[in-house]
Parts: C-alpha cells; structure tokens; sequence
C-alpha cells in the first residue's frame, strides 16, 4: 500500500520560509513523478511543482516560479519543497501527490496517490 506523508507546514510570516517535506512507502519511488499541490480557501486545489522520477526536470506554477524549490531524494524516499519569500496569498493545505508515471504533469490526473495534506499559514 503506498503511503505519502507530509510534514514541515506552519505558521510564518510574510517573506519567511518553509520546507516542506513528503515521505514515500509502498512502491519504488525512483520510477514514478512527484508533485505537490496546494488548496486554498474556497478555491479548487491547485497545481504547485513536479519533478520527474530522477529529479533532472522540474515544472513550477507561474505564482510560485522563483520563490519555491522542489528536489527530491530517492534514496530516503523524499520529496521536498522549499519555499521562500512567502506570502499571505500562499496560505493553503499543501499535498504531496504521487505519479502515476516517470514524468510529471501538472493535473491532479496525473497523480494516483495523495498525502494527507499540510497547513501552510503565511500572516501579514
């Protein structure tokens, strides 16, 4: 059974920074995509960044472009997402989602397996 857990959101204010981290288990997580998505209130949940299974490409949503990072760790079954810069327009529960293929795509289609999600709370 695969398993996604999220760990690292909180509190933090304007222009600070947050990493966000995903554990994977039940599959081999070097063969499949990652992405995190992002639900903010009253909006539909939203593409963030992806990265392939070998963590050489990445995709990034324009909003976030420059100021998030994600990387990933096959090794430890890891992926992550670093964001800097935050703003109160961040606020969300992020999710960690996995692939259901070696490249990533920005649809939650794309996507079989989900975490539990994370509170992201940027204040002003």
């Amino acid at each position: 059974q695969v398993q996604l857990v999220e760990s690292g959101g909180g509190l933090v204010q304007t222009g600070g920074s947050l990493r966000l981290s995903c554990a994977a288990s039940g599959r081999t997580f070097s063969s499949y995509a990652m992405g995190w998505f992002r639900q903010r209130p009253g909006k539909e949940r939203e593409f963030v960044a992806a990265i392939s299974y070998r963590g050489r490409s990445t995709a990034y949503a324009d909003s976030v472009k420059g100021r998030f990072t994600i990387s990933r760790d096959n090794a430890k079954g890891t992926v992550y997402l670093q964001m800097n810069s935050l703003k109160p327009e961040d606020t969300a529960v992020y999710y960690c989602a996995g692939g259901s293929t070696a490249m990533y795509s920005s649809s939650p289609l794309g996507y079989g397996y989900w975490g539990q999600g994370t509170q992201v709370t940027v204040s002003s």
